[in-house]
Order: C-alpha cells, then sequence, then structure tokens
C-alpha cells in the first residue's frame, strides 16, 4: 500500500509546530558556550582544559540534539494518526458544544463582519488550495486579504483585552493561508453570537436532569437563554479584529516540520512495512 505524500492542513500547522525540535534558544546559547571555551583550549595545546567531565559530557549531548533533532511528541501523535487516517481511509473527526456553535454560526459571524468593515456581502470561499508542503480551505478572500471568522463559545472566551492572537494554531492556520493565496494581509475575528436555541435548551436540560428537574423547566431555560445570548451588548464589545501579516521565516519553519514529520511518517511505514 503506497500512502499519499504527507501535507500539513493549514487549520492543524500548530499540532506539528508545537514543542521545540532540537535545542531551544537556550540550550544553543549554551552549547555555543561550550563549543567556544573547548574551541580556545584545542587552539591552545598546552593550556588546561576548561571543561569538567560534567561540561563535556553536557556539551556532548547537546551536540548530538543539535545534529539529530527529534520531532515533539505532539506532532508523533498528529502523524500517527494521519497515518492510521490513510490506511483506514477514515478522518478523526472532533466534535463539542463549542466548535458545534461555531459552525452553525459561521454564516451570521460572516454577515457580521461584513456590516462591521463595510462591505456590501461576503461570500464564503469554497475553493479549495494546496502546494507542496500545505492544503486548506480559507474562509473569506478578498482583494486584499483573508478573513477568518471566529464564534467563541460565551463572553468569557471572547478575547476582549487581547492584544495579540490569542491562540497560536490560528496564528498558523493564517499563516499557512496566506501561503496558500500569496495574499500577505489576514484579518482573524472574533465575533460574539448568541448561542443557537438547540443548543441552549440541551445545556438547559442537563442542568435540571443534574439537579433533579423531572424534565426541561421553563425558568431554568430562561436562565440559559439569558445567559447564552447577548441582545443588549454593545457591538463594539462583540467584535475584534486581529490583523496578521504573512512571515516568510514561519513559512520556511512549517515547511521544515513537514519535512520532519515526512521523515517520521517514513520510519513509521517501514516498521509496518508498508
Amino acid at each position: 500500500m503506497k500512502l499519499p505524500e504527507f501535507k500539513i492542513r493549514s487549520s492543524a500547522i500548530g499540532k506539528i509546530m508545537a514543542g521545540t525540535m532540537g535545542l531551544t534558544e537556550a540550550q544553543q546559547k549554551e552549547l555555543d558556550t561550550l563549543n567556544d571555551r573547548k574551541s580556545d583550549f584545542l587552539d591552545n595545546v598546552s593550556g588546561v582544559n576548561p571543561l569538567t567531565n560534567n561540561q563535556e559530557v553536557k556539551r556532548l549531548d547537546l551536540w548530538d540534539k543539535y545534529k539529530n533533532p527529534v520531532l515533539p511528541q505532539t506532532a508523533k501523535s498528529y502523524c500517527d494518526t494521519w497515518i492510521k487516517e490513510q490506511i483506514y481511509g477514515r478522518r478523526k473527526e472532533f466534535t463539542s458544544k463549542y466548535t458545534d456553535k461555531g459552525n452553525i454560526n459561521e454564516d451570521h459571524s460572516i454577515d457580521i463582519i461584513a456590516d462591521e468593515l463595510e462591505f456590501f456581502s461576503l461570500v464564503k470561499n469554497e475553493e479549495y488550495f494546496e502546494s507542496d508542503f500545505i492544503t486548506g480551505t480559507p474562509d473569506i478572500i478578498t482583494d486584499d486579504y483573508i478573513i477568518d471568522a471566529k464564534s467563541p463559545w460565551d463572553c468569557f472566551t471572547f478575547p476582549l483585552f487581547a492584544t495579540e492572537v490569542p491562540d497560536k494554531d490560528y496564528y498558523y492556520q493564517a499563516q499557512g493561508y496566506m501561503r496558500l493565496t500569496s495574499k500577505k494581509k489576514y484579518k482573524l475575528i472574533y465575533v460574539l453570537t448568541d448561542t443557537p436555541q438547540h443548543i441552549i435548551e440541551k445545556e438547559a436540560f442537563y442542568y435540571c436532569k443534574d439537579n433533579g428537574y423531572k424534565d426541561l423547566d421553563p425558568d431554568v431555560l430562561a436562565e440559559f437563554v439569558a445567559k447564552m445570548t447577548y441582545p443588549m451588548i454593545n457591538k463594539e464589545y462583540k467584535i475584534k479584529v486581529f490583523d496578521i501579516e504573512y512571515d516568510k521565516k514561519v513559512i520556511e519553519q512549517i515547511h521544515g516540520r513537514v519535512l520532519a514529520c515526512r521523515k517520521y511518517i517514513s520510519t513509521q511505514i517501514e516498521k509496518l512495512g508498508l
């Protein structure tokens, strides 16, 4: 069985970028210091070795990590899942009430964004993009930038005070989409929307069930509607825009991780005899 060449979905780039591959910045600085001291000693053979046995062991260990970087466990796990998806012909799906709300409210969020950014209308993109390393389907593509709409679960997960992108995964996703579309600017926009009625009813029902009610109590439902919808909140407190610019260096790092993932996948495939 021949598996396709691994490419990373833009929405999953954060899964393979998490963790450090090779040396951390502090470890690299330590290795440079130890190597410099070792080099000074070798240039002056009559001198005394400035490194203790423990320091020399540390230098060799850091050097090995530098020369043989290991893929972080999170990336390995993602690659293992990808291999299973290819072998079994199924895609692992993740759903929750949080993702359900985001998916259901996406079109409404886009309408709000269109109004806020003074577009006549915004149409959700359906075009699939693919490069040698990355794949994906951006939400909205305009002449000037890409727009990605996010619908947080409630006001407490809405990034009201954030000054930088609050989720690194979304930052990597933005870089991936910009690489695929050749756009240099990206707007990540959080929109605080009312929770869909059926989700509110489900939450209220579970509350009633856990607290001794025989059925869904109307008063309890009214309380949940009140706390899960925001009709009287000013618009300025319900939309948050983060502008992200294309970073070629980050793209190079992503490409490097994809290559490392391919190498790891190759070793896993060999173990299976594929």
